[in-house]
């Protein structure tokens, strides 16, 4: 394979280019950065944070258990501690398929409404 056409992954990003990823303030993945042990940016001379692969899998976790899924931080905390969090995002199947259920389940509650 020609070296033009190999995708080039950078070994550190940027906590700019970290927020821009996950689409937050570079203030939020400094708050996590002191909340949750498991992030442990490097740092340059000038004391810039330097994230590898490891940490944006971890920013992940973090990302959809407290983002996505609702939890606190001490629950955050405790679910990375017990190892249990798959970090893959809901499929658009998954979506359309939870949105017809919710519909269905909108319905039955109006009929049982009506018949109050």
């Amino acid at each position: 394979m020609p070296y033009k056409e190999r995708k080039v992954q950078k070994l550190y990003y940027s906590i700019g280019e970290v927020a821009k990823l996950f689409e937050v303030n570079t203030s939020l993945i400094r708050f996590w950065e002191k909340e949750f042990d498991i992030l442990k940016p490097k740092k340059n001379k000038k004391g810039n944070r330097l994230f590898t692969k490891d940490d944006l899998e971890n920013l992940k976790r973090i990302f959809v258990l407290v983002k996505e899924k609702g939890f606190t931080l001490e629950g955050a905390k405790k679910e990375l501690k017990e190892g249990s969090i798959e970090i893959q995002h809901a499929a658009p199947q998954k979506n359309e398929e939870l949105a017809y259920k919710l519909k269905v389940l909108k319905e039955k509650l109006l009929e049982l409404e009506l018949q109050l």
